[in-house]
């Protein structure tokens, strides 16, 4: 039986840290890579008698997050205890929210037109990281407590490519918002992925297996490419599936069983006695709807209508907030968006580091336009772009102060270019004489040759005008 006949359902659940400085409940800090329980205190580890206090803070950068993702703010929600015991988790339970959570019904619009669906956006604490080292396992609880945002979609995705996109998109509003550094790597966005299969035209959904923390957009490909052709496998041999929670060997390219998949009954969610429901007025509501910036599907969309870039340029630069801005910036200092655009494109994002919501760049947006302005006025060629560029970031100097400096103004002087190109066709008689024969593709043959002569100081254009004239004896 062919897979044609399998449809996916896939469904993601996504945990994004928020960039608070300190905890959801407690005034320890979040910072990554410290050592091992230095950012602990009794609310943490839910020492009797110590009392979580809610960061407010971390409850904006949630509602930002939920109305950026087209979500509606509930102006109550509560709360609740998951409980569950993991050597991660002191307190034998896990401040959550459940039946009433911060956020419901947003949106992620695929480009295929594919509307994927947000059931819920709830905040949650982290739990603590366990560490194994052979036959040791250790536990550093640095980050337990630290807030996070969960996103949960409806299984909407039929796909591992659409999951992988819907993943990239939800990221990148999450990054332009500033608050999740979209960090895979560190755990800081991790992705958990429902999956099931169903005989296509068949409404009833089939039996779902959960990927667990998936750390990198090319395994939660894989990952679920390979979890749907084992169900299917399974299917067709006419066996039955478990609902389980799998993990993902990405050296053995196969998911594994870690353990039935629990209910939610299991956990026993009970609202949590020590914090109060949580109201947000109508008001904050607006305030932080107003303040959300121009998201990255906006941009786009914006540089093609208004600028005239194409939507791979267009998408290029609004895949990262700061790379927008320094484009934008170029722009605003007077450069031609055009010829920006395929600067940055071509150019510059080769040099700049990104390291989650910063990077920096090798020039500044007032060199890069004044170097572009440099070519559009003729001084320098395009072919020296490249390197007066380069030598404006190894200095300090601006690129009008760099070509002086080295000698690398366009020579446009017709006179002398008229010299050295006759000289060319003297050194080349056979050459020129087949040109004037029929061979016109030996064109580039000259040109190249007074190129070089010129050390890519000549003007392209006076120096292709000069040698057809001499060439063609007009």
């Amino acid at each position: 039986m062919s897979h044609a006949e399998w449809e996916p359902v896939i469904g993601l659940e996504v945990h994004a840290q928020l960039l608070t400085r300190t905890k959801l409940f407690c005034a320890c800090e979040t910072s990554f890579g410290d050592p091992p329980n230095t950012h602990c205190c009794p609310v943490c580890l839910g020492l009797p008698g110590a009392l979580p206090v809610l960061n407010g803070r971390a409850v904006e950068m949630a509602a930002r997050a939920a109305l950026a993702l087209g979500c509606t703010i509930a102006e109550e929600s509560v709360f609740a205890r998951k409980n569950y015991f993991y050597p991660d988790l002191p307190k034998g339970y896990q401040i959550s929210q459940y039946e009433l959570p911060l956020a419901k019904h947003g949106a992620i619009t695929l480009e295929n037109g594919r509307v994927a669906r947000i059931l819920r956006i709830h905040m949650e604490e982290d739990a603590g990281k366990n560490l194994h080292h052979g036959s040791l396992s250790v536990v550093d609880l640095n980050r337990a407590g630290t807030p996070l945002v969960e996103i949960v979609g409806e299984p909407d995705l039929r796909s591992a490519q659409e999951a992988s996109e819907y993943l990239k998109k939800l990221r990148l509003v999450l990054i332009y918002l500033g608050v999740n550094d979209g960090n895979l790597e560190q755990g800081s966005f991790r992705c958990d992925a429902n999956v099931s299969v169903r005989r296509r035209g068949t409404e009833k959904l089939g039996t779902r297996t959960e990927l667990k923390n998936i750390n990198s957009f090319r395994f939660v490909e894989e990952a679920i490419d390979i979890e749907i052709a084992r169900q299917i496998a399974v299917l067709e041999s006419g066996q039955s599936l478990r609902e389980q929670t799998r993990g993902y060997d990405a050296n053995k390219k196969q998911t594994y069983a870690l353990r039935d998949k629990e209910s939610d009954a299991g956990y026993r969610y009970f609202p949590e006695p020590d914090l109060p429901p949580l109201r947000v007025g109508a008001e904050a509501i607006e305030a932080w709807r107003v303040s959300l910036p121009e998201l990255p599907e906006a941009k786009r969309a914006r540089y093609v209508a208004e600028l005239g870039l194409t939507p791979q340029a267009a998408g290029v630069l609004a895949a990262h907030p700061k790379v927008a801005a320094f484009y934008e910036a170029v722009l605003a200092a007077g450069a031609d968006a055009l010829r920006a655009a395929n600067f940055v494109q071509a150019e510059l994002l080769r040099d700049v580091e990104q390291h989650g919501l910063e990077a920096s760049f090798p020039i500044s947006p007032a060199q890069t336009a004044e170097l572009l302005g440099l070519v559009a006025q003729g001084t320098i060629s395009g072919k020296q772009l490249k390197e007066v560029y380069a030598l404006v970031a190894r200095t300090e100097s601006s690129p009008a102060e760099v070509v002086k400096a080295r000698g690398l103004a366009v020579l446009s002087d017709e006179s002398e270019l008229e010299r050295i190109a006759k000289e060319i066709l003297e050194e080349n008689a056979r050459q020129a004489d087949a040109y004037r024969a029929g061979k016109t593709n030996l064109l580039g043959f000259f040109v190249g040759q007074l190129m070089k002569r010129t050390k890519g100081s000549a003007s392209p254009e006076l120096a292709n005008r000069i040698l057809v004239r001499l060439l063609e004896g007009q």
